[in-house]
């Protein structure tokens, strides 16, 4: 049941939508990535294009609104989570018409929209790992009306045994927070520049997650060349160093080749981002 009035310390709604967009931004504008959309081109995509991105991301705006006020004066238990999925598939709709069908950010929806609501619950200053925990028990709880309609990734989960995203939520999101963020606050440490602390932290996540959309694309083959190309790049410095970048842009060709891309990945990505601008404001 709902408490009607929002937490004391909750941060706003409205601030929370604002950073889940502009982290789908800055996961967009991150260049170069392996096989994913940038600023150079459209990756592995045939039906996707950095515009196509931007005004997907723009879009889904009023859906993380909705969320963070849902949840900020709701409690967690079954009506919330029933409620997150209710806005969360409007948003999808939102989503398909700003990018004229092309699902540029479904799984971000997904992602994003847990950790919204689990940060309008929580409120301001708590660690991470209590608001992937929230986050979890979010995603563990079932959504009677949603429609049992397959995706791409539960096709992918299905065929080759791997949880996807509804198990990377489900576990307290384990790659956002023992990869990529600790990557991403490493590599500041150590003087890289912005763009290289992010391309890392992107590298971090791919060096260990059976992302469902490079299985879904190229199987198992796909999944290990990721792998593999992203521990090197890690192995070799990281991006900015330029045997990380070369072997970086030599992970793109592949991928490319293989018309894989590693959209899972970029997810988590941006959820790296959104948890670090709540935490970090001033990354």
């Amino acid at each position: 049941m709902a408490s009607g009035h929002p937490r004391r310390h909750a941060p706003r709604a409205d601030d929370l939508a604002d950073r889940a967009v502009d982290a789908l931004i800055a996961e967009a504008m991150l260049t170069p990535k392996p096989a994913l959309v940038d600023q150079r081109g459209c990756g592995a995509h045939h039906d996707l294009d950095l515009d196509c991105l931007l005004r997907s991301a723009q879009a889904l705006r009023s859906t993380f609104l909705s969320m963070a006020l849902h949840a900020s004066v709701g409690t967690l238990g079954l009506e919330l989570r029933e409620q997150l999925g209710a806005i969360g598939r409007h948003g999808e709709w939102r989503m398909l018409a700003a990018t004229g069908g092309s699902n540029a950010h479904r799984g971000a929806i997904w992602v994003m929209g847990l950790l919204v609501a689990a940060l309008a619950l929580t409120g301001t200053h708590r660690p991470t790992t209590e608001i992937a925990a929230v986050a979890a028990r979010l995603a563990r709880l079932p959504d009677r009306h949603a429609p049992d309609v397959p995706s791409n990734g539960s096709r992918a989960c299905r065929h080759f045994g791997v949880s996807g995203a509804r198990g990377e939520a489900a576990g307290g999101f384990p790659h956002v927070l023992n990869f990529g963020l600790p990557t991403l606050q490493a590599r500041r440490r150590q003087g890289a520049d912005e763009t290289c602390a992010r391309l890392d932290a992107l590298m971090a996540i791919m060096s260990s997650l059976d992302d469902t959309c490079l299985l879904h694309r190229g199987g198992w083959a796909a999944v290990r060349a990721a792998k593999s190309g992203a521990r090197r790049v890690l192995a070799l410095g990281g991006s900015a160093t330029a045997a990380g970048l070369r072997a970086l842009l030599s992970l793109d060709a592949e991928l490319v080749r293989r018309h894989a891309s590693p959209g899972g990945c970029a997810d988590l990505l941006a959820a790296c981002l959104f948890l670090d601008g709540v935490q970090c404001p001033e990354a």
